[in-house]
Order: structure tokens, then C-alpha cells, then sequence
């Protein structure tokens, strides 16, 4: 490894560091692993890096006397809170609301170690406690829930997080480039007003002091979005806010969007500039000790790490535009690839490390196969409002060559210590073309690379649903099938793939349901890789199933939102289950759909040549996020 040395996370490791006072505390709901793949050590290191002294204040107990919270005693420059890698929420919560039992990212495993809502509850408590510090919140919560948003845990349309949290600043995506302006800017004895006009950057601010802001929108370079209260009163003013926040996000170059609160006005500047790769390395290169905090050995290992902990991460961002996604609402459209240097150097050090086995489990990122793909001409990216630079079509702009990942692969396998290298990250599959080497790169994957089991994710297979989730058309799965098992076959291997499917999801009924477990019956898979969609702040698909409408159409959408209806559509999934059939029959009956009771519970038509494919470890419901250190191991 290449450091012992933590960031400190106890009041006697800052006086071992012989510090009088810490410049910056970060307050997060996750345990500190330090390492590239979770968002506090990154941000921790990046200040580290730029001069600061940075301690963390990790999972705090927020129930208590709030010792945790005074231990640093007042930063000299701000407090940094973030939730973790994922929104609280969604860590505390399964799809139908029912409290999960476990936390990945707590040593153990343990439950119980962060509050509901993390980032509002920290914030309230520090500024209780330091009324004259400046509070600056980020990650996946604060970000994803930066303008109005639907809760789906509390089952209403939320303001912005900064209308309800005590925040001076809202520093929204992957942020380090933010966070080090304003510490530089604070250091400098800058005025908080001066520091709300740097990029990637949102705040709360009264009507009278945002007027010429207001005055100028113009829906190019500032949109004045309709007011939270109006959307209170009108889905139809929240669908359309959204589409427009989201072709915003889609840009490189966006415009300043202003929402009105009652008397005050949420500001949200427009982002950074994309990463170069340059700054991407310098990241990555951060003298990680890439192991959790020492303290925590008593109580267990982190699941989180141990899922990630023999994986690299080779690129940030996604252009897939799922629908169901915050990916790229997080990390953004564009990607930012790392260097063969810097990958080659992460790879190097795990094979020094002591937990490695041999294996890379994963050499990847948000999507296995866009590395180092971008647009040709940048000047025709940099105000592109595609959602998507492959759906519903790939753009001719571009460039999506899978050479310099056969190259990668190739240079990393060949590496002394390195027994397999495994892809767990997902392969977009509508990505292939003859001459972009896409079919080479899915041989290759295919026989060296998945371990026999190559996960994909088709989602559907219904034409409507598929164009309101924003992925391919069922024959794209029904083609990479036909190439799968063409390349076993040539190879003489007898190995599995295995579709990923949702159910619930907006725009999905009861015979689309059906009609998708007649495809399966058909194909010989017996399903247990699925998930009931959950709704999660800023994507389109829970816009979808707030408002009933698509932001993008304004057209009503069909939406199950009633448990018994996602039960409904659940188990269908399930018709090869005898203790299932039942309440399949009743529910096919209660929709009128009888004629789909023999083609789903009668004699199976499953030709001999086609193995029945059945996994026993059921979907995690965890939607996607951004790219988590336990994100699942499934293709998009």
C-alpha cells in the first residue's frame, strides 16, 4: 500500500498529528474507508492534497449528548456533510418500504448507525451546536434532492434540501474541484456571496438579493422554474420543471436555474467543466491507504469494501440516460477516463496489497464499455441536450471504440500476480458495432472475463415500457443471446446468461407483466434477478410516478403505485412456482387477462436445446445511484 497514514477520525490522532485546529471536519453517514471508491475519502484526500487539514467525523451518534459531533471542536474554515454514498434513505429502505436489517456500509454490517435523512438531520445538529460555521453539504443526497423532488418514503413532493436544511452552500456531483474553491475562497476571508458564484454550487437566498437573477431569466443561460408551491398545486408545473432540469444536466455548458420557495430562491449554478484526464488521475493517485480505519477491526469488516476491495475503477460518468438512473444526473453525461498509467499503477498496488487473491473482480466503472469514449467534435457536445449519446440511437458524434479497453485488458492481465480478471461492471450490449471492435470486445468478455456468467440487463419486454425506461428494444437482448451462445458454441463452453428485469416500473401493467413471463417461459428462464422499481429523487421515471405524466411528452402515464398492484406485477416474474400459481390465476382473472393462464401455468413449451437458467440470489433492491463501492454486478 502506499500509506499507513489515515485521515484522522479520533481527537488523539489530530494531537498526534501535532494540529492546534482543523481546517475542514467532514461529517458522513458512512464508516471511513479510505478508499478512491467512496466519496468521503476522496473529498477528505483532494483538501488533504490542496493543504487543509481535514478530519472526519464518521457515522456519528446523532442521538446522544452529541459528543461526536464536538469532539474537533470548530473548524477553522467549514463543516462538509454528506449522507454517504448513497441516500440515506434508500440504504434504510427496500421497495416496499419495509426497513432493511443491514448496512453495507457500517463495519458489520450493523443497522442503526445513521438517522433517516442524514444530511438534514447533521446539518440541523452542527449548526446548533457552530451557528457562525459554514455548513457545506454534498454527495448523492444533497445532490439528487437539490430542487423539488418526490420523497417516496414519506409519499410527497419535498422543496429543496436547502429550504429545509440549515446549508450555507450545496456543492452538487463528485465536487472536489468545489469544494477546493471554497476552501481556498474561505481562506482568503472571502464573503460567503462571493463564494456562491462559483460553478457546481446551489444555495438558498432572499427573493431581494437574487432580483437580477430573476429579471434576466430567459430559459438559455437562466431558467426561472416554477415555483415549489406551485408544483404543490400542479403536477403538470413539477413535470415540467423536470424535463427541464434534466436537459440542463444533460449539458456541459447549462444554464443558471432559479426556484422560487415562498420568499427566498434556490440558486444552482451550472457545473464544472468535465474532468480531464489529467485531473482524473491526480484523484485516483491520492495517497490511499485503500483500507477501512483501523478502528473498526473489532467490530467487522465493511461489506462495501469487501465488495469492491480487489476492483478498479477505470472512469467516471455514463451516457446510457436510463431513465430509472442518477448516474449521470450525478456524475455527469461526459466521461472522464483515467489514464493507462494511473490504471496501471492502482493495478500494481493491489497485487501488493495483503487481501488480494489473484482475482481483479473488476476493472470497470458506472458502465463497463465507455472507456475513454467521448464526442469527436466537442464544440457540438458542449450544449448537446441528448439524455443519451446511444438511445434512441448512437450518435454520430460519438466515438465509441472499444480498442483501448482490449488494450487495457490485455496489459493488466499480463501483469505479474494476476490470475483472472474479471468485468463486474455493466456492458451496454446496444454499444456493438462491427466497426467499432464491439463484437471482438463481447468474444473477449464473454470467454476471459465473466467466470461463465455474463449479466445483462434488458429490464423489459415490452416495446412501451422500454421507450418510458429509456433502453433498447427487446431484440437487442435477443440478439446479444444469439451472439452469446454463438460464441459458447464455437468455443465449446456451456456458460449462462442472465437478464436483469423490473417490474412497476412506469407505464407497466398487469399484461405487459405477463407478456414478459410469456417471453421468459418461451426463452427457459426461470427468473430471480429482478427488482420492483423504487422511486428515487431527480429521475425521470419517479417524476413518472409522481405526477402520472412523462416530462418529456406531458402525455398521462399508466403508473402501479398501490402495493397490491406492484404485488401483482411482482409475481409474475414467478409463474414456474407451484406456491405462486394461485395468486397468479386470481390476479390474471381480476385484469381479464385469462387467456394468458395456460400460456403461463399449463404444460411448459421449453424446447430441450435451451437449459433453464435460475439463480438463487434474489435481486438486490437498491436502485442505481451513482457508482457505489457495492454496485451491483449487472449490465445496462
Amino acid at each position: 500500500m502506499q500509506d499507513n497514514t489515515f485521515l484522522p477520525i479520533t481527537l488523539e490522532e489530530v494531537k498526534r498529528l501535532g494540529w492546534d485546529q482543523v481546517d475542514i471536519v467532514i461529517v458522513s453517514g458512512d464508516a471511513y474507508v479510505d478508499h478512491p471508491s467512496f466519496g468521503t475519502a476522496v473529498i477528505g484526500r483532494t483538501l488533504e492534497a490542496a493543504g487543509y487539514r481535514v478530519a472526519i467525523i464518521p457515522q456519528p451518534n446523532w442521538r446522544d449528548d452529541l459528543r461526536d459531533f464536538r469532539k474537533f471542536g470548530q473548524p477553522r474554515l467549514y463543516f462538509g456533510v454528506t449522507s454517504g454514498v448513497m441516500d440515506s434513505m434508500v440504504n434504510h429502505y427496500t421497495a416496499a418500504r419495509r426497513l432493511r436489517h443491514d448496512d453495507a456500509y457500517t463495519p458489520g454490517g450493523a443497522f442503526g448507525f445513521r438517522p433517516d435523512y442524514a444530511t438534514y438531520v447533521y446539518s440541523r445538529i452542527l449548526k446548533q451546536l457552530y451557528p457562525n460555521t459554514p455548513v457545506v453539504i454534498g454527495g448523492v443526497e444533497a445532490s439528487m434532492r437539490r430542487l423539488t423532488h418526490y420523497d417516496y418514503w414519506s409519499d410527497t413532493l419535498k422543496p429543496s434540501i436547502l429550504a429545509e436544511c440549515p446549508a450555507d452552500l450545496l456543492a452538487y456531483g463528485m465536487a472536489e474541484k468545489t469544494m477546493v474553491k471554497i476552501a481556498h475562497m474561505l481562506a482568503d476571508n472571502e464573503p460567503l456571496y462571493k463564494i456562491q458564484n462559483i460553478p457546481q454550487v446551489g444555495y438558498l437566498a432572499p427573493k431581494s438579493s437574487v432580483a437580477p437573477l430573476i429579471a434576466k431569466a430567459d430559459d438559455k443561460d437562466i431558467i426561472l422554474l416554477h415555483s415549489y408551491e406551485q408544483c404543490l398545486k400542479s403536477k403538470r408545473s413539477q413535470a415540467e420543471n423536470f424535463h427541464k432540469i434534466e436537459v440542463e444536466s444533460n449539458k456541459i455548458e447549462a444554464a443558471t436555474l432559479l426556484q422560487p420557495h415562498a420568499d427566498k430562491v434556490v440558486v444552482i449554478n451550472p457545473p464544472e467543466m468535465p474532468m480531464s484526464t489529467a485531473e482524473i488521475d491526480a484523484s485516483f493517485d491520492l495517497p490511499y491507504t485503500r483500507l477501512p480505519h483501523p478502528k473498526y477491526k473489532k467490530r467487522g469488516t465493511v461489506p462495501a469494501f469487501e465488495m469492491i476491495k480487489n476492483s478498479i475503477n477505470i472512469h467516471r460518468g455514463c451516457f446510457g440516460g436510463c431513465s430509472f438512473c442518477t448516474i449521470s444526473a450525478h456524475q455527469g453525461k461526459q466521461i472522464a477516463s483515467r489514464s493507462e498509467g494511473s490504471i496501471m499503477k492502482e493495478v500494481k498496488l493491489l497485487t501488493q496489497s495483503e487481501h488480494f487473491n489473484g482475482v481483479i473482480s473488476d476493472l470497470g466503472g458506472p458502465s463497463a464499455n465507455m472507456y475513454r469514449m467521448s464526442g469527436k467534435n466537442k464544440d457540438l457536445c458542449r450544449k448537446c441536450p441528448r439524455y443519451s449519446c446511444i438511445q434512441p440511437n448512437i450518435c454520430k458524434n460519438l466515438n465509441s471504440d472499444h480498442g483501448p479497453l482490449l488494450e487495457l485488458y490485455k496489459r493488466v492481465s499480463k501483469v505479474p500476480g494476476i490470475k483472472h480478471l474479471y468485468i463486474g461492471s455493466g456492458i451496454r450490449c446496444d454499444l456493438f458495432t462491427a466497426d467499432n471492435k464491439g463484437d471482438e470486445y463481447f468474444r473477449q468478455v464473454v470467454l476471459h472475463h465473466v467466470g461463465g456468467r455474463l449479466k445483462v440487463a434488458p429490464e423489459h419486454t415490452s416495446a412501451k415500457v422500454l421507450g418510458m425506461m429509456r433502453k433498447p428494444k427487446f431484440d437487442q437482448f435477443l440478439k446479444t443471446k444469439a451472439q452469446f451462445d454463438a460464441v459458447c458454441r464455437q468455443a465449446g463452453v456451456k456458460y449462462q446468461l442472465i437478464p436483469y428485469f423490473i417490474s412497476s416500473h412506469p407505464g407497466c401493467d398487469l399484461k405487459d407483466m405477463a407478456d414478459l413471463a410469456v417471453e421468459m417461459k418461451r426463452l427457459g428462464y426461470r427468473l430471480e434477478q429482478i427488482q420492483d422499481f423504487t422511486p428515487t429523487p431527480m429521475t425521470l421515471s419517479t417524476e413518472m410516478y409522481y405526477t402520472g405524466i412523462n416530462p418529456e411528452t406531458m402525455e398521462p402515464v399508466y403508473v402501479a403505485t398501490t402495493p397490491n398492484e406492484k404485488k401483482e406485477q411482482n409475481l409474475m416474474f414467478f409463474f414456474y412456482k407451484l406456491e405462486c400459481q394461485d395468486d397468479i390465476r386470481r390476479a390474471l382473472r381480476s385484469h381479464h387477462l385469462e387467456s394468458y393462464i395456460p400460456l403461463l401455468l399449463g404444460s411448459p413449451s421449453i424446447p430441450s436445446a435451451r437449459p433453464k437458467t435460475r439463480n438463487n440470489n434474489t435481486r438486490n433492491n437498491t436502485p442505481r445511484t451513482n457508482n457505489t463501492p457495492h454496485r451491483k454486478r449487472r449490465n445496462d
